[in-house]
This record gives structure tokens, C-alpha cells and sequence, in this order.
């Protein structure tokens, strides 16, 4: 079993930055793959970006890249996801998600869920 617990969003104007943060527990946490996601107010929830159990690999999503990071310490067992430039579709609740192994885009693929952090990004 895998816990994940996100912090770190807010309310930003355009063009900010934020870092979040996931931290995991459990006794394998390391060994998880780990992704965010996004959900806007009345949109189907979004595969932002994910990388590796090793952080080796990192992939994202068109809209991601360029301008957000991610990033593992797992002496920390923490996630955390850099995002730059800041617009107000970045609006959404993000979640980090976590699978044993290899990584996915696909949000039925990951077996344990953050509660989410909001981030509001205002024009």
C-alpha cells in the first residue's frame, strides 16, 4: 500500500511559478513509478506528466512541456513537479498518482491516488 500526499499549490497570477509536492509512504513507494495529473472544473482529468522509479526517464504532456519539471528524491520519497510560466488554463486540481515499476500516461494504469492540490492561476 502506497499513500500519497500533495502539497504545495495556491492561488498565482499568470506568468508565476509554483513547485509541488508528493509525498509517499509505504514500504515500496520507492520503487513506483510516479505521474501528475490535472482536472479543470468540468473537464475529464489529464495526464500531466510522470517519471520513472529511478528518475532516469520523464515524459510529458504537450501542454507541460517547456514549461513544468519533474523531478524524485526517493531518499525523500517525494515527487515534485516544477511549473513555470504560469496561465490561467494551468487552472486545476492536481494530483499525484503512483504505479509499481514502469510508467504510463493513462490514468486507469496507476493504483494509488493523491487527495489533490488546487492551483488557481488568475489573468
Amino acid at each position: 500500500q502506497v499513500q500519497l500526499v500533495e502539497s504545495g499549490g495556491g492561488l498565482v497570477q499568470t506568468g508565476a511559478s509554483l513547485r509541488l509536492s508528493c509525498g509517499a509512504s509505504g514500504r515500496t513507494s520507492s520503487s513506483c513509478a510516479m505521474a501528475w495529473f490535472r482536472q479543470a472544473p468540468g473537464k475529464e482529468r489529464e495526464f500531466v506528466a510522470r517519471i520513472s522509479w529511478r528518475g532516469s526517464n520523464e515524459y510529458y504532456a504537450d501542454s507541460a512541456k517547456g514549461r513544468f519539471t519533474i523531478s524524485r528524491d526517493n531518499a525523500k520519497n517525494t515527487v515534485y513537479l516544477q511549473m513555470n510560466s504560469l496561465k490561467p488554463e494551468d487552472t486545476a486540481v492536481y494530483y499525484c498518482a503512483a504505479r509499481y515499476y514502469s510508467g504510463s500516461t493513462e490514468i486507469s494504469d496507476y493504483t494509488y491516488w493523491g487527495q489533490g492540490t488546487q492551483v488557481t492561476v488568475s489573468s
